[in-house]
């Protein structure tokens, strides 16, 4: 039976397989390479292990780690003007920068022994997150030399040299960092870059030395401005054959210090009016020897391997980080200002309008930063998580962005007016960046997410693209009917799997004793089959066309992040000891979550090539009705939870810098808490139907509480009102303006 069905059954399919199926180019193995897969696997699978997902450790901080958010982290939030930076300055002050690298800021993943901190993947995004939530600009220039940059791939990649002596300058801010990848005519295909480097002799330091004369114009480079070394992506050529490595070698990574002849930094960029240090730079004939590869020799033409390897966790914590602190400063300051604000004699945080939006905040912010807890978990254990730190980047700077948006729609004018007390508008310019850096949101969402995790998670799929890219005919056969049909079990079992939960409504389907989440869990079974089902259909049907039908990666790309960040939420429930009060936010997140895997499943479908293989597809996994998501019961307890201030209000926005004099979150935080402390007060006079003064003249409040009152009431007016200028103080911002008004004067 094994020969009959090799050669009857497997080698037809072995033949056409290899004729359909993408071959894979040596960029995209590499980056299938690097990194591994963790609990997007399970959720691939179709059937979920739910004890691994309940097994992982709840991240938490070093004594260490904590003190250093105590102390530092509160201090250099409290050095920031935002403000000053965005508007005045265009750069952080001289005192901001020196206290970064005294406190070892930019060394925060460097080893101990090199003399960084050596904080743990939690504590590096809770950094990130704090700083966050005070100015975008500060953390930007303290995530970029902590993620994808010198640092990271020395610590990964170097030689022992090279980490001894570039890793300590790095770790108390002698050197600054910054890495060119994105080149004038490549932006997220890196492979076109045109940046070329060619082996030759030169001279160096007074020596004729084998090394490499480079060429580059880059742009978008943070830090590049300010830098003192440049790591640099570049494609290596040795026409010559000095290292018989062929003529193309590859891109590969190397150390440029910035004073060399040749190099080109100081001009900046102005990022959506975002003041950190961002600029192009530009190489001409710049030489060095090839000691200055990261890594050595031994790393010429792996550049694209390191720059996948260290994205893989880099991206998964400072974007994320950054995303998760402004979902949870919009939360914090919506559901207050919401609290405080009132139109037609009620808080407009009881209008049905706004309860929509706060519903949504709360959620979100629980459930990003229930994803972010995760993501670090398994970063901390050692794990390179090249697909859920894409689904992170992706889906936490789009729910930025909403979170964002409704922020704003709620504050209206008070966040469209600009000034200092604005605590909104800092991050809203900033949105584009979260959302294009790191690898553009359109890219990553669809053709990393769904199509470099298909591949990885898959149980089967990776291991028959291999058999298949096998030169020799024969072994690539048997190797192909070994994991062939071993996917096609796999397959007949998701099947019915997939069928028996859907036509159930999931009630049968797998689940841990998870307490009032249970159901959720049940579902969440029910949809991994349908989504692992379907990706197969995809693969059978489609073939190597999938890779170019983005539309339907993108879905399939969604139903996975929402798997994810929805086990993420439930992990979290019962990491805090599941508690009651904050049921509504997870259940809110569940039904949206589920709501949008359908939707997204249903619109795949009406998508899909293969007719017959769509309608199959519909019987199985999308019986009756829709999924509706959450009701209006629900969201309005939802919005409750951030409205009113509480112990599960403190969980959802987590931990953020409280403010300072110089913003307008410490008026809000305080104009809050005397609007809920003299909620009784207020509730006692209009039962009485009398006004403050009419209440104490007829006994109903005491002078004391009448003069709590009246100093809410000047806080509620502070709080409502917005900044303006004078024509002197909008000259210190916009110079020409000065000019025009004394043209104007003189003229008349």
């Amino acid at each position: 039976m094994p020969t009959f069905r090799r050669n009857y059954i497997t080698r037809p399919i072995h033949k056409w397989a290899r004729k359909v199926l993408p071959q894979l180019s040596e960029t995209e193995s590499e980056a299938l390479e690097a990194g591994e897969v963790w609990w997007e696997a399970e959720l691939f699978s179709g059937n979920p292990d739910w004890s691994k997902l309940l097994k992982v450790k709840a991240p938490k901080l070093t004594e260490e780690e904590q003190t250093f958010l105590d102390g530092p982290c509160q201090e250099l939030c409290g050095m920031i003007d935002d403000w000053a930076i965005n508007e005045h300055d265009a750069d952080l002050s001289p005192e901001v920068w020196q206290f970064m690298r005294d406190k070892k800021f930019f060394g925060m993943i460097i080893p101990k022994k090199f003399g960084g901190l050596g904080f743990s993947a939690f504590a590096h995004s809770e950094v990130v997150r704090f700083i966050s939530t005070r100015s975008v600009a500060a953390a930007v220039t303290v995530m970029v030399p902590n993620s994808l940059g010198p640092g990271e791939l020395l610590h990964m990649f170097g030689t022992d040299t090279q980490q001894d002596y570039w890793l300590p300058r790095l770790a108390d801010g002698r050197e600054l960092p910054a890495f060119g990848l994105t080149s004038d005519e490549a932006g997220s295909d890196a492979s076109a870059m045109i940046d070329d480097g060619v082996i030759e002799m030169g001279t160096w330091q007074g020596e004729e030395v084998l090394g490499i004369r480079l060429n580059w114009a880059k742009r978008y480079i943070t830090l590049a401005p300010v830098c003192t070394v440049l790591g640099l992506a570049f494609k290596l050529r040795d026409p010559d054959g000095h290292l018989d490595l062929g003529e193309d070698i590859g891109i590969t990574c190397a150390l440029i210090p910035a004073d060399l002849p040749g190099v080109e930094t100081g001009r900046r960029h102005i990022p959506s009016q975002t003041m950190f240090m961002n600029g192009p730079t530009t190489g001409k004939d710049v030489f060095v020897p090839l000691d200055h590869i990261i890594g050595g020799e031994e790393y010429a033409g792996r550049g694209w391997m390191m720059l996948m390897s260290a994205l893989a966790a880099g991206r998964g914590i400072s974007l994320p980080s950054m995303g998760c602190a402004a979902i949870a400063l919009s939360a914090h300051t919506t559901g207050a200002y919401s609290r405080i604000r009132q139109q037609f004699g009620l808080p407009i945080g009881k209008f049905g309008g706004i309860q929509s939006r706060l519903g949504r905040l709360a959620a979100d912010s629980y459930s990003m930063d229930a994803a972010r807890h995760l993501t670090c978990a398994g970063l901390d254990e050692g794990r390179s998580l090249s697909v859920i730190s894409a689904i992170m980047k992706a889906h936490a700077t789009f729910r930025m962005r909403e979170a964002i948006n409704d922020a704003m729609d709620v504050h209206s004018g008070k966040a469209v007016i600009d000034g200092p007390s604005n605590y909104l508008q800092a991050l809203y310019r900033a949105v584009p960046i979260g959302i294009t850096v790191e690898g553009a949101n359109i890219v990553t969402r669809s053709l990393i997410i769904f199509g470099q995790g298909s591949i990885r998670a898959h149980p089967h799929l990776l291991d028959e693209m291999k058999a298949l890219n096998i030169e020799d005919p024969e072994e690539s056969l048997t190797v192909f009917d070994k994991h062939f049909w071993k996917h096609v079990g796999h397959s007949t079992k998701t099947f019915f799997r997939a069928l028996g939960r859907a036509w159930t409504g999931g009630i049968f389907a797998p689940a841990p004793d998870a307490g009032a989440v249970k159901r959720h869990y049940r579902q969440m079974a029910r949809w991994s089959a349908a989504y692992a089902l379907t990706a197969d259909m995809a693969f059978l049907t489609m073939g190597g066309e999938l890779k170019r039908k983005e539309m339907i990666s993108g879905r399939m790309g969604d139903i996975l992040s929402e798997l994810y960040i929805l086990s993420a939420t439930l992990k979290r429930w019962e990491n805090e000891g599941r508690q009651g009060a904050d049921l509504p936010a997870v259940n809110y997140a569940a039904e949206r979550g589920f709501a949008r895997m359908r939707l997204a499943l249903d619109e795949v479908l009406m998508n899909f090539p293969a007719r017959w293989a769509a309608w199959l597809l519909r019987a199985v996994t999308l019986p009756g009705g829709g999924t509706p998501g959450p009701d209006d019961a629900l969201t309005e307890k939802v919005s409750d939870l951030i409205y009113e201030p509480s112990a599960t209000r403190n969980r959802i926005v987590g931990r953020m810098y409280s403010g300072c004099n110089r913003d307008g979150i410490v008026l809000l935080n305080e104009c809050y808490g005397a609007v809920t402390d003299t909620a009784p007060l207020m509730k006692r006079l209009r039962e009485a139907d009398q006004t403050p003064d009419e209440g104490l003249e007829r006994g109903t409040i005491s002078q004391e509480d009448r003069d709590r009152i009246a100093k809410m009431e000047d806080l509620v007016h502070e709080v409502v009102a917005v900044d303006d200028f004078t024509r002197e103080e909008l000259a210190g911002l916009y110079p020409g303006l000065d000019a025009q008004v004394s043209q104007k004067e003189a003229a008349e």
